[in-house]
């Protein structure tokens, strides 16, 4: 479900890790998950359709809302 169908942003794996006397000790996995959102868009046909969007494709007008 995390993934911007405008953009294609979509999760990041990596480490999360727990510093212990200024030196790396232990790791673990994690996931960053980008901030979709489920909006309606109006297409360029006139049709109203529901998509995921992340908040900087609505920030930057990529999509027209349907109201």
């Amino acid at each position: 479900m995390a993934k911007c169908e405008i953009c294609g942003k979509d999760q990041i794996k990596g480490h999360r890790i727990s510093i212990n006397r200024s030196q790396v000790s232990r790791r673990a996995n994690r996931k960053w998950k980008p901030n979709v959102k489920k909006v309606k868009i109006v297409e360029n046909n006139g049709n109203v359709k529901s998509i995921y969007v992340c908040t900087r494709c609505m920030r930057a007008n990529k999509v027209t809302r349907a109201i």
